[in-house]
Order: C-alpha cells, then structure tokens, then sequence
C-alpha cells in the first residue's frame, strides 16, 4: 500500500478548492466563453495537474508519478468522449450559451463527490476481492463494443431518469429564468430548466463512472493516486468542453481510439487478476507501457481525424437530438424542452 504523507493530501484539498473558488470568481456573471478563454483555462487546469504530477514524482516516487500521469491522461482521454453526451443536453435543453459554464460547474463538483464514493468503494473491494477485476474487464469490453456500435449517441436526455424524477417531484416551468434554479409561480415553488439540465449532466456522469472507475483501477490501486488524477482531470472538463466546443465531430477518430485504449485497459485488468490469482509468471503489463500505449492511440486518433476528415454527408448526418437540432452547443434560445416532457418524460414533436 502508498504511503501517502498526511500533508500530501492536505495539500491536494486546498489546492482543489482553491482552483473552485478561483474558477467560480472568474465566472461568476453569466458569459459566453469564447475559444480564447476557453484555451487559457484548459492550459491552466493542464498546467496544475503536471506541476501536482511534478510534486508526486518527488515525494513518492517515479512509479507513483508514472501511474498518476497515466490515470490522468486516461481519465482525460475518456473526458473527450463524454462531452459529446454535455453538447447533446445542452442542445436538448436549448440551454443559452451563457449559462453553460455554471451547469459545468455544477456538474464537477456533483463529479467530485460521486467519483469519491465509487473510487474508494473500488480500491475497498479489489484490495479485498481481487477476482472482482475479471468483472471492470467485461464493463470495459462492453463499453468497448457499445462505442464500436455506435450507441453512445442513443442518449436520450428527457428520458434520464434524474430528470424524470425531477419532474415528478416538482414542477418544471417551461422558460429559463436567467441562472435560477427555483422561481415561484402562482404562490408555488417551480423548478426552471436549469435545474433539469443539472440533474441530466449529474446521471450522465454516473454512467460515465461505470467506465472510468473500473479503467482508473487497472492503473493503481492507491486511493490518493486513482482520486487526484480524477479529480484534475474533472477540474478541466469544462475549460476543454468550451475549447472543443463546435470541433467535436472533426476528431472522429477519437470514438475508436477511446474503445481501443478501453480494451488494452481490460486486457490490463485481466493479466493483472491473472498475475495474483493463478500465476505470478502471467506478466503484467508496467504503467510506462500503458502510459505509452494511450499516447500513442490518442495521438494517431488526432492525426487520422485530421489527416482523413468525415465526408461532408456523413457531416451532415452527424447526431442531433430530438428536435432536429445539431449537438454543437451554440443556441441562444430561451425555450426549453421541457413543457410537453413534464409528465410523460418524452421528448416533444416538432412543430
């Protein structure tokens, strides 16, 4: 097991929270971030997770520093994915672009507190039942197969249940009311479509965990490792949504990267639990090999989606959500979806 010094972790806490606060500051008024801010935070939140990497390296060593770079790079890499899901709400929703940033916001620290559980849950229970790894290789396989099939675009935000349950237990009004949440109608307290969409962009990150917890283990088994490289690769969600924002659908290549790199993560996991449970001479596969693999993947994904670009009629055939709008977020519109999804939780007929 890590040791981990005490002040290590503190030094983690106050540097997540200070990064909030800072970022919750700077945005406090409602604004569309424009690509140039986007790419200064991004090399901000980029740029505080390698010096923390830096720090590990020194304290602990150059195989935790290894393992926290990949657990990071791999979260990051999984994070590109999971913005499509945001753009698709987004769209859904009609959510302005002004108030995009603070339903991100949101969104991470609702991120924070759930990878918190599910990451300490599963360093528990693979310190405890080491088969359990035979288990994350099948959801990662899986995942695998659902991206190669394309049904990662069947999300469908009005049928989340968060938002069903949301609707259920109070009314949603049918425009926004700015960046509240809560605004009071006829004497009753009324949920605006703010409150739906972080309650979408919450459920969506519950499934997102379903493959990041199980990937981020078959780097490390050290709590500290696999929650800190989470954690600044979650810090950084939000600058990179709005810096590839409107550019997602170029980097077509990047949905087969990520189902490779999740596959090379099961086949990981399975020598791993082979190693300890049945033979020590089934090799492992190091963190530098695996660190090397994901770079390079990511990298001929970049270069592939660049080199070879969609053709213009699979562009045009992109996903879009129900009501025939792109997944791009961009609309200004202050109508939302959600009057005719009240009670029945579809998604409204064009018009």
């Amino acid at each position: 097991m890590l040791d981990v010094p005490f002040w290590l972790w503190a030094a983690f806490a106050v540097t997540v929270v200070v990064a909030l606060a800072v970022d919750l500051l700077a945005h406090r008024g409602a604004h569309v971030i424009g690509f140039r801010e986007a790419a200064a935070w991004s090399g901000a939140w980029v740029g505080l997770a390698l010096v923390f990497g830096a720090v590990v390296f020194l304290v602990l060593g150059t195989t935790p520093g290894v393992e926290y770079t990949t657990a990071w790079l791999l979260e990051k890499s999984l994070s590109v994915d999971n913005l499509f899901v945001f753009a698709l709400i987004f769209s859904y929703f009609k959510v302005p672009r002004a108030y995009q940033h603070r339903v991100l916001f949101l969104g991470v620290m609702g991120a924070l507190v759930f990878r918190g559980v599910f990451l300490a849950a599963g360093v528990a229970v693979v310190s405890r039942f080491t088969a359990v790894l035979f288990i994350f290789a099948a959801i990662l396989f899986y995942s695998t197969y659902k991206i190669l099939k394309g049904e990662e675009e069947s999300f469908d935000p009005g049928k989340s249940i968060a938002v069903r349950l949301l609707r259920k237990v109070m009314p949603v009004r049918d425009e926004y009311a700015g960046m509240k949440f809560f605004v009071r109608e006829a004497g009753k307290r009324v949920a605006t479509p703010l409150l739906a969409v972080v309650a979408a962009i919450e459920a969506a990150d519950l499934v997102f965990a379903v493959d990041s917890v199980p990937a981020v283990l078959a780097v490390s088994d050290s709590a500290f490792i696999v929650y800190t490289s989470n954690a600044f690769a979650i810090l950084g969600l939000r600058a990179l949504y709005f810096l590839l924002a409107g550019l997602l659908d170029r980097f077509h290549y990047l949905s087969k990267g990520l189902a490779l790199i999740l596959s090379f993560i099961a086949v990981k996991l399975i020598l791993q639990a082979s190693h300890k449970l049945f033979s020590t001479s089934i090799p492992e596969i190091p963190s530098p090999i695996s660190l090397a693999v994901i770079v390079t993947i990511l990298a001929l994904s970049v270069v592939l989606s660049v080199r070879h670009p969609r053709p213009a009629s699979q562009e045009d055939t992109a996903p879009v959500s129900r009501d025939g709008n792109g997944i791009a977020p961009g609309s200004t519109s202050e109508r939302s979806p959600t009057q005719e999804t009240r009670d029945t939780g579809d998604p409204p007929k064009n018009s």
